[in-house]
């Protein structure tokens, strides 16, 4: 019996960890672009470059598969949306709009698709914090009402749909959006 080396045991989790994130990337970017139901194994596979094998050899099957993408988004999307400090507006923003450019298509094709309600409830949920915490020194010290009525402006400002809205129907350009939405947030924050 051969006795395996750490050297070769760690080059091989590497790869296994790459050919992994190769795999969910993939279909990533496929369910940006279609839903769930038209993405086949063989789809992702191809853009993988891999066999079919290979992927149901890691995740079981598709649904294994898009379960562990749709994780790697939530984690990456938290990830992406907490890095500014919450007294800082435009970092905020900006942070917002880099995570929207990142998994805005992704976020909502699956909320049109609203196919797994607990996974839509979860990244609104997430959403919802996000907002808490991003804009909770601008919404300390206001009373019980003041305070509902901007953290409900603040979620549809700042939703998905606002940054689609800019970005794709309107042809904004990314530094425009930023912009765009920053002077909403602001309106909120300065209206009486």
């Amino acid at each position: 019996m051969k006795k395996k080396h750490p050297y070769m045991m760690k080059v091989r989790g590497a790869q296994a960890a790459r050919t992994r994130a190769r795999i969910i990337e993939s279909t990533i970017t496929l369910m940006k672009s279609r839903f769930r139901p038209q993405i086949r194994l063989e789809d992702v596979a191809a853009a993988a470059e891999m066999t079919e094998q290979t992927i149901k050899n890691k995740f079981g099957n598709k649904a294994g598969l898009f379960d562990e993408a749709l994780v790697d988004v939530h984690r990456e999307a938290k990830e992406l949306r907490n890095r500014a400090r919450p007294e800082d507006l435009e970092a905020g923003i900006a942070g917002l709009v880099g995570y929207y450019e990142r998994l805005g298509d992704l976020l909502f094709r699956n909320r049109a698709e609203e196919g797994d309600l607990e996974l839509v409830e979860t990244s609104r949920e997430g959403y919802r914090q996000w907002v808490k915490r991003q804009f909770a020194p601008q919404l300390d010290g206001a009373n019980a009402q003041r305070r509902r009525s901007l953290t409900e402006g603040l979620e549809c400002v700042c939703d998905v749909y606002t940054w689609r809205l800019l970005r794709r129907d309107m042809g904004r350009s990314r530094p425009d959006t930023e912009q765009a939405i920053l002077a909403m947030v602001n309106a909120l924050f300065g209206a009486a």
